[in-house]
């Protein structure tokens, strides 16, 4: 059963799928398409309906031709979700519950498609309690999707997303980042490079309770992103003029560093809307 908050969207690929079964991307694969390929012999390809008239009679040697197309065939989506410490924040919404949201969309998105999923989560290591192999049944998709909604995140450190790529297919797939972020610029950095095989669509989940709805004066108990500990702090104008500060630098390093790696960022601020990762995928399909 699809669960209610699965909401689904499109996108597309920009490379040639070499799987050999049928889909909706373009593929590599010979076979029923509407995207020509060539011409060959009909001994080398003997399908009788597909045989080009004018190409057999230009042919001064007289062998019979057939038009070719390439078939349109599936490739694999990936979510990668954070599950480390950052990630319990509650502001607006919950992240993990959020988390959750888009990593079910994702899930519909790719069975609408004839696509395979896969989750894998992570925090300092690849969590085999939350990762699912690739598959296009999407009953333990949403049941792990259900599961990470009320998932109360503990564990310290986001090492594991630079093991994550020893989990994905040797083919290219499209592999969408599900996280904060609030992680060394250098992990991250390292990560892109160990995915660079992939497609990666980086999807930056920030609440506006972390740094736009601070208390205006006062003490208020935060929990800090990197190490998941609680830190009690006094709030005054100046503070919150700090952490919006902080906040749009970092926005301005990530899309840096994203971009970098071909991989524009798109932000999900309190709530998803599959809407816009339609439009995500609109303007950046070229990439």
């Amino acid at each position: 059963m699809i669960p209610p908050f699965a909401k689904p969207f499109t996108y597309q690929v920009n490379w040639r799928s070499r799987s050999y079964h049928t889909g909706y991307h373009r593929g590599a694969q010979a076979g029923l398409g509407v995207e020509f390929r060539g011409n060959v012999p009909l001994i080398d390809y003997p399908d009788a309906r597909r045989i080009d008239i004018n190409q057999t009679i230009r042919d001064t040697s007289e062998q019979v031709h057939v038009r070719i197309f390439n078939q349109k065939n599936p490739t694999t989506v990936y979510a990668i979700c954070d599950v480390s410490a950052s990630m319990q924040f509650r502001g607006s919404n919950s992240k993990m519950s959020l988390a959750s949201e888009i990593a079910a969309s994702i899930a519909y998105s790719a069975y609408q498609a004839g696509d395979r999923f896969s989750l894998i989560g992570f925090d300092h290591m690849v969590r085999k309690e939350w990762t699912t192999l690739p598959s296009t049944r999407m009953h333990d998709a949403f049941a792990m999707a259900e599961k990470l909604r009320t998932f109360k995140p503990l564990s310290r450190g986001s090492e594991g997303l630079v093991q994550v790529a020893s989990h994905l297919a040797q083919t290219r797939g499209l592999a969408f980042l599900i996280s904060d972020f609030h992680m060394p610029l250098e992990t991250l950095e390292q990560a892109l490079n160990t995915l660079s095989r992939h497609h990666v669509v980086p999807l930056v989940l920030w609440d506006s309770g972390e740094y736009r709805k601070l208390p205006k004066f006062g003490l208020s108990v935060i929990i800090d992103p990197e190490t998941g500990e609680e830190r009690t702090l006094f709030f005054r104008e100046a503070l919150r003029r700090k952490f919006a500060e902080a906040f749009y630098e970092r926005r301005q390093q990530l899309k840096a560093l994203f971009q970098r790696y071909e991989s524009p960022a798109c932000f999900v601020e309190d709530q998803f809307n599959p809407a816009a990762i339609s439009e995500y995928f609109q303007q950046f399909s070229a990439l």
